[in-house]
Order: C-alpha cells, then sequence, then structure tokens
C-alpha cells in the first residue's frame, strides 16, 4: 500500500502578538503524535536575520539550539519537549535566510536572466524549505511568526496560500490563533477583534479551517456560535482556550475541545485514537501542590524578560514535580555581587545557586562570587555553560590565584583560566567562533556526573565561546574540583565538579535543551535531589 503523502497543518495568528502560536502547534503536535502518527514541526520567522544568533535574549528569549547546531527561536525548546522529538535546522526558517538562498541563486545565474520577484521566487523558495523540512512524516505543521496583517509577514502567508495548490488542499490545513478581549464593564467576551483578523486572513486568500480562541477568562460557548456565524469556520472546529495554570494542560483542553479529531479527519488521517495517559500523568504532577519546598536562586543578568531562560525554568520545574516538591525560583541580579566589596551572604536563604548560560562581561564577577560562596559554604551548584566557566575561575580564586579570569573580563591577564579554543583565536564572526550543537562527553567512573547520568557515555548540547584552558588543568585537583567530564576528540573539559563537596556540578553544555516534562533531565534531576 503506497505511503499517504505529508500532510501539512498551518498555524498562523491575528489580533496581537505573543497569543500562544507555537504552545498551539505544539499541542496539535503532541495529539497527532499521540495518535501513532509521524510528526514535525517547522517555525517560520519573519525576521531578516539568517539565524537567531544574534537577537537580543532581553527581548526575544533564550536562543534555543537544536542537536545540529542551529541557533533558533526559542518556540523549537516547546516543540522539542511537546512532542519529545529531537529537531534540526530544518525545522527553524528565517526570513533572512530565505532571502540570502534567492540572492545567492540570482548572483550565480539559476534564475537565467529572469526578474527575481516577490512572486514566485521567494515565496517559492520558502514552499521549497517547506516541502523538503516535511520529506518523510505523516504531518508536517508549520508555524507562521508575526501577526496576520504585518508587512513582514505577508510573502509567507503568501506562501502558504499557494502552498495548498501545489501539493492541494485536501493535503493542508490551515488554523488561525485569534484573541477574545473581556470588557470589565460590560462583563462580556467581545469577538470583533478575532472577526476583523479572519476578515483579514481571507483577504490574503486563505479561509481557515480551524479557530483557535485564545482569552485570559473561560469565554461562554455562546461565543462559539457568533464566531462561527461571523467567520465562516463551523462551531466544532472551534476551540476555545482560556489561560491555563500550566501550558502542558493545552493538549488536553484542546483534545477535549475535540479539535484534533477535526485536523484528523478533514487530512484523512483517521483510525487513529490518542492515547495521552503519560500526558495526563505529566500534567496531575504540574499542577500538583506537593508538601515540600525548594527555593533556588538563579543568577541572572537578563532580567527584562521571564523567557529568557526558558528551557532552564522548564527543566527545573520537571525536576521538582517528578521528585514530588514544589519549587520556588528567585531571580537574582548577578550585577549586585559585581563590586569589590559585595555582599553574598544574601545567598544563604537559598536551598540551591544556579548560574545559567550568558555572553559579555556585565554580571561576570557577580556570577564568580556566588560561586565562591557556593564553594565555601557548600551550598548546592549548578553551573550552565557559563555557569562552569565562572566556578572554574572561583574555585581558582578560592585557592589564591587571585588573578584567575576569563578572556571576556580580561585577555591579557597573566591566569586566563577559562579562554577560547587556538583554532577560533582570529575568528570576528559571533557564529564562527562558537561551539554549537551535540558533542560527545565521557564521565569519570565513580564520579558525581557519572552518578547523576547513570552513565559515562553522554551527548550534549553547545552553545558557548570560552572553553577551559588546558594550562591549569593540573591544578584542578589543588583548588577542590576535578574535570569529570572529557570531550576526548578535542581535549576539552565538559564536566567539572566540586572535590570535597555535597552537589557542586557545572557542565560547559546546556542539558537543559534535553530535558522533557515527562522525564526529568539527570543534572536538574541530582540538583533537586540535593536540595532535599
Amino acid at each position: 500500500m503506497a505511503k499517504q503523502p505529508t500532510k501539512y497543518v498551518f498555524v498562523t495568528g491575528g489580533v496581537l502578538s505573543g497569543l500562544g502560536k507555537g504552545i498551539t502547534a505544539a499541542s496539535i503536535a503532541r495529539l497527532l503524535k499521540s495518535r501513532g502518527l509521524s510528526v514535525n514541526l517547522q517555525k517560520c520567522d519573519p525576521y531578516l536575520n539568517v539565524d537567531a544568533g544574534t537577537l537580543n535574549p532581553r527581548e526575544h528569549g533564550e536562543c534555543f539550539v537544536t542537536k545540529d547546531g542551529a541557533e533558533t527561536d526559542l518556540d523549537l525548546g516547546h516543540y522539542e519537549r511537546f512532542i519529545d522529538q529531537e529537531l534540526t535546522q530544518a525545522s527553524s526558517l528565517m526570513a533572512g535566510r530565505v532571502l540570502l538562498k534567492v540572492i545567492q541563486d540570482e548572483r550565480a545565474g539559476k534564475y537565467e536572466g529572469e526578474d527575481v520577484q516577490i512572486i514566485p521566487h521567494l515565496t517559492g523558495a520558502i514552499q521549497d524549505y517547506i516541502e523538503e523540512a516535511g520529506k518523510g512524516y505523516d504531518v508536517h505543521i508549520v508555524e507562521i511568526g508575526g501577526t496576520v496583517g504585518d508587512y513582514e509577514s505577508l510573502s509567507f502567508v503568501e506562501a502558504i496560500r499557494e502552498f495548498g495548490m501545489r501539493v492541494g488542499l485536501e493535503n493542508c490545513i490551515y488554523v488561525h490563533v485569534v484573541y477574545l478581549p473581556y470588557l470589565g464593564a460590560s462583563q462580556e467576551t467581545k469577538t470583533k477583534p478575532a472577526q476583523n483578523s479572519v476578515r483579514d486572513l481571507r483577504g490574503l486568500g486563505i479561509s481557515p479551517d480551524v479557530l483557535v480562541a485564545r482569552s485570559e477568562n473561560t469565554a461562554n460557548e455562546g461565543v462559539k456560535k457568533k464566531l462561527s456565524l461571523f467567520t465562516g469556520v463551523s462551531e466544532d472546529a472551534i476551540a476555545l482556550l482560556p489561560n491555563a495554570k500550566s501550558i502542558y494542560q493545552v493538549p488536553l483542553t484542546l483534545e477535549d475541545t475535540g479539535v484534533a479529531n477535526v485536523i484528523v479527519e478533514r487530512l484523512g488521517l483517521e483510525g487513529h485514537t490518542a492515547d495521552l495517559q503519560d500526558w495526563r500523568d505529566m500534567v496531575s504532577r504540574a499542577t500538583n501542590k506537593f508538601d515540600k519546598t525548594v527555593k533556588v536562586g538563579v543568577i541572572a543578568k537578563y532580567l527584562d524578560n521571564t523567557d529568557t531562560y526558558m528551557s532552564v525554568f522548564e527543566a527545573l520545574r520537571s525536576a521538582a514535580w517528578w521528585n514530588d516538591v514544589n519549587l520556588d525560583i528567585v531571580w537574582v541580579d548577578a550585577e549586585q555581587f559585581d563590586g569589590t566589596d559585595s555582599d553574598v551572604s544574601t545567598l544563604s536563604q537559598y536551598d540551591g545557586i544556579l548560574v545559567p548560560g550568558g555572553f559579555g562581561q556585565r554580571g561576570l564577577e557577580g556570577k564568580i562570587k556566588a560561586a565562591q560562596y557556593a564553594l565555601k559554604e557548600k551550598k548546592p551548584y549548578l553551573g550552565l555553560c557559563l555557569g562552569l566557566q565562572m566556578a572554574v575561575i572561583a574555585a581558582a580564586r578560592n585557592a589564591g590565584l587571585q588573578d584567575a579570569t576569563t578572556f571576556e573580563l580580561d585577555p591579557n591577564s597573566k591566569d586566563v583560566v577559562i579562554n577560547t579554543m587556538a583554532d577560533q583565536k582570529n575568528l570576528a564572526n559571533t557564529g564562527g567562533t562558537m561551539r554549537l550543537g551535540n558533542y560527545d562527553c565521557q564521565l569519570a567512573e565513580g564520579s558525581l556526573a557519572s552518578k547523576v547520568y547513570n552513565a559515562t557515555d553522554i551527548v550534549e548540547r553547545h552553545r558557548h565561546r570560552g572553553e577551559c584552558n588546558n594550562d591549569y588543568r593540573e591544578q584542578y585537583a589543588s583548588w577542590g574540583i576535578t574535570a569529570s567530564g572529557l570531550n576526548h576528540a578535542n581535549n576539552l573539559v565538559e564536566v567539572i565538579e566540586g572535590t570535597d563537596h555535597p552537589f557542586f556540578l557545572a557542565s560547559q553544555f546546556h542539558p537543559e535543551f534535553k530535558s522533557r516534562p515527562t522525564v526529568a533531565h539527570p543534572m536538574f534531576d541530582g540538583f533537586i535531589k540535593s536540595l532535599l
């Protein structure tokens, strides 16, 4: 029997940004995967960047990294956590990357003298990327970033409209996410912004098959009837999604609305029943109130946006609820400890200290002092990427090497214990100076790291410029730390831990990228256990 062609689900958004298109796309993917279908996801971003590597985390949230080293939008983190599947570069498409390809093709003479235009060349290139990413899957879900009506999104909206003709409308379904504001004065949920958004989308040639209506409060069912009348979307294909206590409840709410069945039927994918038991078990934990609470101080430098450390916080939460404990995450501004006479004793109020990744000089001295405090006071410590680098400097300074520093703070110091690799020295392009994606790591037998992982050979994801300077590795023992994880291929330190400490563990990689809500990541699990 011939395999069915790939089916496509396109998710667009209207009214305003930040509605949760990414969570909606990820939730639909979870529901389809729970029916035994193979699923892939892709985010199309209208930014004229080639990738997300240079975007400001204070504005855009964290930069998520795929196994093959693509620097992407944080929505890919949601995708991976919801479907428990490692994605690749193909799942992240930014307008700058498509434009660059079209211009390079024009320069290479591939258009043979044609006028190069938005339609059909740019829209055609977008469709090529989408079709390529969907190959081999039962369903490919594509989220279009931005809001319908934005000038910058128009080429993507036009591309997915044309795509229906390219692969057949019977193989495509269009899901539109809208917002329902609530007016307290009249105590009513208003549908007009949603109606106008659907009208805008239809004006661009796409009639949505499914409507997902987001709201702060629960809207009454009468809203569905009104939305259906004015948008032409049948009531059974309209899902009302009020704010949830946990984002992981959204797939279950969507399933209850019956919208997943509508998508399955319209795409001709019937005969599959959903198995969501493991997801329901996890949501039960995620929304439970436990008897015990642990308090973690996150020594942060990007405090403007709650999405900046999205994967770190999700990994902490997952580890907490699988250990039957409530989690109190407190943001601690690293800069407050940057001064020479800063008082770090305030860190005593936390059960554990976590130092996440980051770039640039600001807050580095504060992070070093936090790590020094954790070492001296035997306070549980988890260092991620930059958190490892600051921990090495902290150990060196505690042992008397007062000039120990990183290349980011003082490249001319006589004791640069964190430096760039030799082959990166003359690379100015930020992308070229980083170790990105999956690398092997061998953990020392009997080490804390090997006990936490219950393994000695692991693979984790990286995104960093600095490395431990191997010239100092022999001194680690006298500093009270050991390099318990190594990448032998490049002779690089991957994990360090305290030698006389209940739990002092830090990695050069970003373990948070591989954490899942249904399975706590070993490093975070070990950290939470140490707090208990």
